[in-house]
């Protein structure tokens, strides 16, 4: 089951994925909503750049990549991403996935990305990760 591929892969690598994930998003310039020691990692809330659609780029994700991700609930609907990476979907590859499809998503609404910047600060945040 789930723990026993988690437990297998080990939680520090997880954690380490968790990290790289939250590496990119803020390398694009996106601000993660908590603060560092109220975050969950499992679940990176991210603030949606101003004049982007959220519901449109959350629809080419899936559309065009097969990534879901959620929209922000109640006082943050609109506002910030939901993204979870936890359990099966914990894999280093989805990271970078994910990373890749936002950096070309992100420029069809208007917003500048550093082509290959999240994927580098991941990869770095991989390589630096100290648990």
């Amino acid at each position: 089951g789930i723990r026993d591929s988690v437990a297998s892969r080990g939680l520090g690598d997880v954690y380490k994925r968790q990290a790289a994930l939250r590496a990119g998003v803020e390398a694009l310039g996106l601000h993660v909503l908590a603060d560092p020691q109220y975050r969950l990692n499992p679940l990176t809330a991210a603030l949606i750049p101003e004049g982007v659609d959220e519901a449109v780029v959350r629809r080419k994700l899936i559309t065009d990549y097969n990534i879901e991700i959620g929209a922000g609930l109640g006082d943050l609907q609109g506002k910030v991403w939901r993204i979870g990476l936890m359990g099966e979907s914990a894999r280093e590859s989805n990271v970078y996935a994910f990373l890749y499809a936002l950096e070309r998503i992100l420029p069809d609404q208007g917003y500048e990305v550093a082509y290959g910047s999240s994927l580098s600060a991941a990869q770095q945040a991989l390589a630096d990760f100290s648990g």
